[in-house]
Parts: C-alpha cells; structure tokens; sequence
C-alpha cells in the first residue's frame, strides 16, 4: 500500500520491483503474483485452483490487481489481460501505470524476453514517473491554495460587514436588490471555480506515462527478435489495453535510424530516450505550474472580485444607504 502523499504510480513500481526480484530468485511468473498477497499462502501459485477471485470494495488497489493477476495465472488466463481490467476498473494515474505493467508483461510475454530484467528496468521507469508527478504536485501546491483561498473572499465581505454592526445578511436574505446580488455572485463565484479547476486540470501532466512506448520496444527487442517485430508487437498490445503512446512513434523513428547508423544496439538508446522525456515532461509541468500562479489571476479579477463586491460590499452599501433614509 502507498504511503500517505505519494503518487499511485509508487505503489505500482513498488509491485513491479517485487515481481523482478522473485522472478530472479527462480519463482514461476504464476506464483510470483501469489506470493504477493499477504493473505495468500507459500504456494499459492502451484496448486490449480478455479474460480474467480473474491474482490472486497475497500481493498487497496494493488491487492485488487494482484489478486486478480495471481487467479488468472492458476486458472492459466493471460495474466496481463486480468492486469489490464482491473486497471481499467481503477482508472487514473494508478490504472495508467496498471496498464503500462500489463502492457510490458504483455510484449515481455510474447517476444520471448526475459521477465526479470524487463520488470527490474520497468520499476525503474515508473518510480522515475513517480518523481515527475511527485514534483509536479509540489509546484501546483501554491496555485492550488491560492485559488482555494481567494474562493473565500464573498464570505469574508459578508463577516466583515456583520462585524462592523450591519445586517448585510438581512439585505441579501429579504430584499430584492440583495437577492439580485446574492444570485449574481454565486453565478460568478460558480464560473469562478469551473474556471479555476479548468486552469489547474490543464496544468496537471498531460501524457501519465512518458517514454512508455520506448520501454516497450526495448522490452520487444531484447527477447532477440528483429525491430519490425518488436515495434508491431508493441503496437498491437498498446492497442489492446488502449496504453497511450502520444508521439512516440516519431522518437522511435529517430533512435532507431540513429541505432543503424552507429552501429549500435537500439535498447540502450531506447531507454535513454524514454529517460530524457520523463525529463522534457517534469520540466514542462514545473513550467505550467510556474504559469498558473499567474493565469489564476484571471478568474480572480474577472469572477472572485466583483462577487465580492455583489455579496460583501453591495449589501453594506445598501444596509447604510437603508438605515441613512430611515433616519430623515
């Protein structure tokens, strides 16, 4: 289970590593997945066993995932395939990095490569994501805060007036102007944090998983079959646990020309490769979050601020200008 912060991706580089070790050690690719429930016993994966596995609403997503991989492999199904719908069912970042792992056991399956070393280079690339997505929170937790805060300043106007002695409430309750005000802010405060939540959603990482189709390709090509089989591989399973690749397609291209040319082997610069746009993507995220401290301005002055004169500042006015008239 993750621990508390820490981005979902961590909890799925944390079962890949294991994966790796146990695969390593000469633990069969069935038992190794069995192995990882604790309430599984020693040899969970050698008996035959049938059935579906029992899934419990609360169980945290790795046991969910585990346990359906561990009862897929007794049964002798695809254990990426199970992989692969529990992901799907999980959805998010967790279920991006599921499937990148059902993607890689998959194409590691298939071209005959050695699960091992595969996985061990995988949990590489994931905690390298995790850090990614690790930073990129840091860097949105001051425009997120910001946003939550300015989102109060209609309150703070109608406390402020209650504070100096006027029933702004009472004006904005009972009186038709103040429920006109009332009405208008919480329209705008409504566009305000659609908006806020728009510029703060188009801020967040944009491809889950960088460098994903390079690792893959790598793992398609280190089971020693040609390239035009590795990348045919790669696309057919990416494409039947629907893992976005963005345009890496055009990145392969040119290591791969770049591979021939040198004479050299393409795995290597592969990872390379899927190593420098996991960095191209945690500069790229700093940048947008850099951005938005300054976009987030906008709802502000266009939404937050004239709700705050309808509900915190009208009211008053109306209050004093009340009060005044009474008084003649």
């Amino acid at each position: 289970m993750s621990r508390r912060g820490e981005p979902p991706i961590e909890e799925v580089a944390a079962v890949t590593q294991r994966l790796a070790v146990l695969l390593s050690a000469g633990v069969s690719a069935v038992s190794a997945w069995g192995y990882l429930l604790p309430d599984e016993p020693a040899g969970a994966g050698a008996g035959p066993k049938t059935g579906a596995p029992s899934r419990h609403p609360t169980e945290p997503d790795a046991a969910r995932v585990v346990r359906a991989a561990a009862a897929a492999g007794r049964r002798g199904e695809s254990i990426a395939d199970a992989v692969a719908q529990e992901a799907r069912a999980l959805g998010g970042q967790a279920g991006d990095a599921w499937l990148g792992l059902a993607a890689a056991w998959g194409v590691a399956t298939a071209a005959g490569a050695p699960l091992a070393a595969c996985l061990r280079e995988l949990a590489g690339s994931f905690r390298d994501l995790g850090q990614v997505h690790r930073d990129l929170a840091v860097a949105l937790a001051g425009p997120n805060a910001t946003a939550r805060m300015v989102m109060g300043l209609p309150l703070v106007g109608i406390l402020f007036g209650s504070v100096l002695g006027f029933n702004t409430l009472q004006t904005l309750l009972l009186t038709g102007p103040g429920l006109a005000c009332l009405g208008a802010g919480a329209l705008l405060m409504v566009a305000g944090a659609r908006w806020n939540r728009s510029l703060v959603r188009s801020a967040r990482a944009r491809d889950p998983t960088p460098g994903l189709a390079l690792d893959l390709t790598a793992i398609g090509m280190a089971g020693g079959g040609s390239v035009a089989r590795a990348r045919t591989l790669v696309r057919s399973v990416t494409e039947r646990y629907g893992v976005g690749v963005g345009g890496s397609e055009a990145a392969i291209d040119r290591v791969l020309a770049l591979s021939a040319r040198a004479g050299v082997p393409a795995a290597e610069l592969l990872r390379s490769e899927a190593d420098q746009q996991r960095r191209d993507a945690r500069s790229d995220g700093q940048r947008r979050a850099a951005t938005l401290s300054v976009t987030l301005m906008i709802p502000l002055g266009v939404c937050v601020l004239p709700a705050f004169m309808l509900v915190g500042v009208v009211p008053l006015l109306l209050t004093v200008l009340s009060s005044t008239l009474r008084s003649f």
